[in-house]
């Protein structure tokens, strides 16, 4: 099963609501998380997660869209030696706490991981890939 360490998302990562146009404090970037910048699209949909940044602490500023804005109640990212994870969790009309658990693949430029769907309390596998 998924392991992940975002059990427990930070108190910073959970004060951001993503695409409100908040920004938290500025603090300095990890290079590492910066590599998770851009729009990734899943695939199998049109489901688009736009990651604008992410500073130290790991709180993302981003948005997702299916293909309208969908709430993100918590965002955060997270990196050891190896991996460098991902976590959103979804609060909006029908994404009553959905939430992707996801880590950076660097051989392929894909986040790949988890989509939880909280309705249905299913957990499907699921890739993002890179929108040039």
């Amino acid at each position: 099963m998924w392991n992940s360490k975002f059990a427990q998302v930070s108190p910073t990562a959970k004060r951001l609501t993503l695409g409100n146009g908040a920004i938290p404090a500025k603090a300095a970037s990890d290079p590492a998380l910066q590599k998770l910048k851009g729009h990734w699209l899943r695939p199998d949909g049109d489901y688009v997660l736009a990651i604008k940044n992410v500073d130290a602490h790991g709180v993302i500023d981003g948005a997702y869209y299916n293909p309208r804005s969908i709430h993100i109640e918590k965002a955060a990212a997270s990196h050891d030696a190896d991996t460098i994870e991902v976590f959103f969790e979804l609060r909006d009309l029908n994404y009553p706490g959905s939430s992707y658990t996801l880590a950076y693949d660097p051989a392929s430029d894909q986040l790949k991981g988890i989509y939880y769907q909280a309705i249905e309390k299913r957990r499907f596998p699921v890739t993002f890939v890179r929108l040039k």
